[in-house]
């Protein structure tokens, strides 16, 4: 599992010229006075029944009621007030809205829901935002559709677009000084047995609509995210196990394409992903599945495999189709972060014993793998993350200074930077996950002006589904401490999150060169949700740009000069990345 921390990108609070105002999470921590935490009706289940099968018109009927329900709890201002539990509302509607048996009663049925959450007042500043301040429209084009919404329920919607909440909202706020959403007074559900078919479809319309009102990215998801809802309906409604329900639900979140949204620390899945690893670390080199390391030298030696392997099945099936097999599990960002998480999987499993067939040297062998439980290996080598024990600080042969990020400790910052001002070039290796946040203070040795690194998009919460931009942001030099020599940054599939936002900055620095091959692709804080079951997940919640817009999601960092390892450098224990960035600077 990659390391996720809640990073703070801006490191201070965003100035007042560069931040817009964000609704503040003023939500006092008891709730109880809140009407909708008053509403207990439905704790622990919803008591409804639904067909495993559904027919077309009942899976027409149960889309049109997700996206009617999750456009009425964001903009109405009842339910922004805490007056409405929103999945209560919703497990009463539903059953009725399900026997619907066409289009002209379910929109009946829905107008007298909406009309029971009170009349909306005349807004006076809820004007359409000006052009240039927007980076991402809503996706209300729906709203116009009369044949599935009916005239009636239609006019309504659009009302209430029109008139939406212009205050806090119960549902979701803010995150101060930062603006990513943080959605709060989500019931758990933290149950063990599977979720009935009331709370399936709730966390169905509950992920569906917070995407759709609050994740920056919505565009690149590279479909139509409309027709995702439909298409989940049948599904949700007949994953009547636990393990079809959150495989279901990885499935989902894996259409993002968003490396931060993944099911994290999921028993039901790593039951189903497998208890036991074999000691190798698999990593995709030249388009194949190659053995690069283990998480314990002894037990690696014991197993039969060595560094160079190229795994060509497991358990007699060819690694290709295990990897298509993989995919729809696996979210990722790009093509390289998604095979950095197969690779993670191959060799996993709930048997102690696996059958490999390997390549070695162009012989095929058989071999039969000893797996082990997690705690008997060092599995944080998938993450790229050094020991801790591990000074970040090193001088290379030729006087090349070498700096890891995955170790570093900014307090000790000035004593590197003094202990490299003398070297021929620095190599900063972010192909990890930063063990602190140093943007600004390392920023600050290689620049001689200030520059601009990165601009933003924030959901604009009195208009969900409307992301404005914020920046650009600067860093800047510090006094009298310029580092003189060649600057090469190092990055792969690893680098991810706050590792992609600080290679953004160190990379304005004017001798600054980046190495190595495209990141994962997911930058910016990320946001929690909370699933039904108890089930977490994230997304990246603000949008992260160049100063002129470039995109940074799933495009991920490239590099000025591409590197990537080959079989023949792992067989010799070569790092080829790190060599190229030495003869840059050698050359400079």
């Amino acid at each position: 599992m990659l390391k996720i921390t809640l990073w703070l990108p801006l490191q201070l609070a965003i100035s007042a010229a560069l931040a817009q105002p964000a609704a503040p999470n003023q939500a006092p921590e008891m709730t109880a006075h809140y009407a909708a935490a008053q509403d207990t009706a439905f704790q622990r289940h919803s008591g409804i029944m639904i067909p495993e099968k559904l027919n077309k018109q009942q899976i027409e009927n149960l889309a049109v009621l997700g996206r009617v329900w999750g456009f009425v709890k964001y903009y109405h201002p009842a339910v922004a007030a805490g007056n409405y539990n929103m999945d209560a509302e919703l497990f009463r509607v539903l059953p009725s809205v399900l026997a619907a048996p066409n289009e002209k009663t379910r929109s009946q049925l829905l107008s007298t829901w909406v009309t029971k959450f009170g009349a909306v007042p005349a807004c006076k500043t809820c004007k359409e935002l000006p052009a240039s301040t927007v980076r991402l429209q809503a996706d209300l084009a729906w709203l116009n559709d009369q044949k599935q919404l009916g005239e009636a329920l239609r006019t309504q919607l659009t009302y209430l677009r029109q008139n939406r909440n212009q205050g806090t909202h119960y549902y979701v706020s803010a995150a101060p000084q930062i603006g990513n959403p943080i959605f709060e007074h989500e019931a758990p559900y933290d149950i063990t047995d599977t979720p009935d078919a009331g709370l399936r479809l709730l966390a169905l319309y509950r992920y569906w609509n917070m995407i759709q009102y609050f994740f920056p990215y919505r565009y690149a998801i590279g479909e139509d995210w409309q027709r995702v809802l439909p298409e989940f309906v049948p599904k949700l409604a007949a994953a009547n196990t636990n393990e079809q329900y959150h495989l279901a639900l990885l499935t989902l979140i894996a259409r993002l394409n968003d490396t931060h949204a993944d099911i994290y620390q999921d028993k039901v899945l790593a039951d189903y992903k497998g208890r036991f690893y074999a000691p190798a670390r698999v990593r995709f080199v030249e388009n194949k599945a190659v053995v690069t390391d283990f998480y314990d030298d002894n037990l690696g030696q014991a197993s039969g495999l060595q560094k160079g392997d190229i795994i060509e099945k497991v358990e007699g099936v060819a690694v290709p189709a295990l990897v298509k097999q993989l995919q729809p599990i696996s979210p990722a960002s790009n093509e390289p972060t998604q095979l950095r998480k197969i690779a993670n999987l191959l060799l996993r499993g709930n048997t102690e014993q696996v059958q490999l067939q390997v390549n070695r040297n162009g012989q095929t062998l058989p071999l039969q793998v000893t797996r082990y439980p997690a705690n008997k290996l060092n599995l944080a080598l998938n993450t790229g993350t050094p020991s801790p024990l591990l000074d970040p600080w090193r001088l290379l042969p030729n006087n090349v200074g070498y700096l890891s990020l995955g170790t570093i400790k900014l307090e000790k910052l000035p004593t590197i930077m003094e202990a490299a001002k003398n070297t021929k070039g620095l190599v900063i290796d972010i192909r990890n996950y930063p063990a602190e946040f140093v943007v600004f203070a390392l920023s600050q040795y290689l620049l001689k002006r200030p520059a601009p690194f990165v601009k933003f998009s924030q959901p604009a919460t009195m208009y969900p589904g409307v992301f404005t931009n914020l920046g650009p942001l600067y860093v800047r030099p510090g006094k009298d401490k310029l580092y003189q020599g060649k600057v090469v940054i190092l990055v792969n599939e690893l680098t991810q999150s706050q590792a992609e936002y600080t290679t953004m900055a160190l990379r304005t620095a004017p001798n600054a060169t980046v190495v190595g091959s495209t990141t994962a692709g997911a930058d910016g804080n990320v946001s929690q949700i909370i699933l039904p079951g108890n089930i977490p997940t994230m997304i990246t919640g603000l949008g992260v740009y160049y100063p002129d817009g470039r995109e940074t999601q799933r495009v991920g960092i490239v590099p000025d000069v591409e590197v990537k390892p080959t079989i023949r450098g792992i067989k010799e224990g070569r790092d080829e990345v790190l060599e190229k960035a030495v003869q840059l600077i050698e050359a400079s």
